[in-house]
């Protein structure tokens, strides 16, 4: 079955050594959705309402220092299961939380996450809610924004229960079209099993 391969696959475009055949395997999942990137990903992360919501929350979040981080993250994993949810909604509720979900629509199961992190790693819209807030202690933040502009981390693929597909997450920096600075990142959970 060709879902079955994926489980062993790990990938930062520099993969650990695997069997040849799944190493192989894994550097041409890693490939293809890091040419997506460059060829579809990246301009749709210029669009107005996620450039727009990166500003505003940069410019929100300067000054937080890490006790206020954490205690943002800490409000927001208490409230996953909650019917009051005053940290969560704004990130779902937003110009930019619409667009990425329009973004999945246009591609039916073929984008299953999204979400965008500001400068401090923090989630600026989502089309779902993630399990976290801050994404800054993980690899999608720390092997993109930090890293610059150009900088694109393709994860693990592994199986998602509650869609029961194999995907893998795709996360690069978003910059300012005018600097060329970075202002955030991307994630986007891929349906693994679309790429061959």
């Amino acid at each position: 079955m060709r879902a079955a391969r994926f489980a062993l696959l790990a990938c930062t475009l520099m993969l650990p050594v695997l069997p040849q055949a799944a190493a192989a395997e894994g550097e041409d999942v890693a490939a293809q959705a890091a040419a997506l990137v460059t060829s579809e990903f990246r301009a749709w992360m210029q669009a107005p309402e996620i450039l727009a919501a990166l500003t505003a929350q940069n410019a929100a979040h300067a000054a937080l220092d890490q006790a206020q981080i954490d205690a943002l993250d800490a409000a927001w994993r208490a409230e996953l299961d909650m019917a009051e949810r005053p940290t969560i909604e704004p990130v779902l509720k937003n110009a930019a939380a619409d667009y990425l979900r329009g973004l999945q629509a246009q591609a039916p199961g073929r984008i299953m996450e999204a979400f965008v992190m500001d400068a401090r790693g923090l989630n600026v819209a989502a089309a779902q809610p993630t399990s976290d807030f801050w994404q800054g202690d993980e690899d999608k933040f720390s092997k993109t924004y930090a890293l610059g502009a150009e900088a694109i981390h393709v994860g693990e693929v592994e199986f998602d229960e509650s869609s029961q597909i194999y995907q893998l997450q795709v996360s690069f920096t978003i910059s300012d079209p005018a600097s060329g600075q970075p202002i955030g990142a991307v994630t986007l959970g891929l349906n693994a099993e679309e790429f061959h």
